[in-house]
């Protein structure tokens, strides 16, 4: 006793006129595919790129914060690690991609009273 099945089948005439037209269905996908794309894939891209570029121009001397939060000056580089010296004969050690920002010169001495 399926009602939807003979009111969809008496005002269409048959099945085959019904069905949606594959090209059609295909530009809906391409369509929501490119939004995506543009709202979500390329801006992610984008500031993976500025982060890898940030990491790669570290140098000493260089005031960072870390993604716990950590701030401190780079004391040295390695290849995937940096040291860090968050207080004076503190040094820790942490992972190039853990590194979150570079701050201005003079950030350190801005906070400490």
């Amino acid at each position: 006793m399926s009602f939807f099945i003979e009111d969809a089948l008496a005002e269409g005439g048959s099945i085959a006129a019904q069905a949606p037209d594959i090209i059609s269905q295909l530009m809906v996908f391409g369509g929501i595919f490119l939004i995506f794309y543009l709202l979500f894939i390329r801006p992610q891209n984008k500031k993976m790129k500025e982060h890898q570029e940030m990491v790669s121009s570290l140098a000493k001397g260089d005031e960072v914060v870390t993604n716990g939060g950590v701030l401190g000056k780079v004391v040295a580089l390695h290849d995937s690690f940096v040291s860090i010296e968050v207080s004076r004969n503190i040094i820790i050690n942490v992972q190039r991609s853990a590194v979150a920002a570079i701050q201005p010169k003079g950030t350190i001495k801005g906070i400490k009273n």
